[in-house]
């Protein structure tokens, strides 16, 4: 089986692709792992280290081929505070719990818990159920890869799958906010795939 043994992270590679892995997190997040493209072509991850892949690299394999990867949508809250210090007073109990967060443009994303749902919505804070790709803050202590410039490194921290790990990657995904309806930005590559699509978001009092 042909490996894949390098990555080319966001915005550092234009050729076209030759297939395209959908990941979730927990997958994005692994050193060695069997993978097969949505066209049928199976590859071995075969890195030297861990790398937290984000929508938009690129898996190099042995024969120069690349293989796309596609943050897959998964099922997230958006949570939405009253003021900019309000939001940053749910994000301090959030980090506090050491809870893989996104930060968007008005709001904040995690993945779904009824318990810190409830906990956010006796901080006050809205709670918009949405599907979408789940890219969460990298931290302080967070590596970077090691073939890209540091201004473009990834931000992430190489731990393995825990749903409350310690922290993980940096990627803003701004998208347009409309209320209840949340609409997710991807990578700017054309893709022959129907893995590009909207998060809707429905409110829950």
């Amino acid at each position: 089986m042909i490996r894949a043994t390098d990555v080319k992270g966001q915005h550092h590679w234009k050729e076209a692709a030759a297939d395209t892995v959908v990941l979730d997190f927990d997958d994005r997040h692994r050193r060695r792992m069997a993978m097969t493209g949505t066209r049928g072509l199976e590859f071995l991850l075969d890195l030297e280290n861990a790398i937290a892949l984000r929508g938009g690299d690129a898996l190099v394999l042995e024969d120069g081929r690349l293989i796309e990867v596609v943050a897959a949508p998964e099922p997230l809250i958006e949570i939405r505070g009253t003021e900019p210090a309000h939001l940053a007073r749910v994000a301090w109990h959030l980090g506090n719990r050491h809870l893989p967060t996104q930060i968007v443009g008005k709001g904040l994303r995690i993945r779904r818990d009824h318990v810190i749902e409830a906990m956010v919505k006796g901080l006050g804070a809205r709670v918009i159920e949405i599907e979408a790709p789940f890219d969460p803050e990298g931290g302080a202590y967070a590596a970077v890869h090691a073939h890209e410039p540091a201004a473009h490194a990834h931000d992430h921290a190489h731990h393995d799958h825990g749903h409350h790990g310690h922290d993980h990657g940096k990627h803003d995904h701004a998208g347009h906010d409309h209320d209840d309806h949340v609409h997710d930005e991807h990578c700017g590559h054309d893709h022959d795939h129907d893995h590009h699509g909207h998060s809707h978001a429905h409110e829950h009092k």
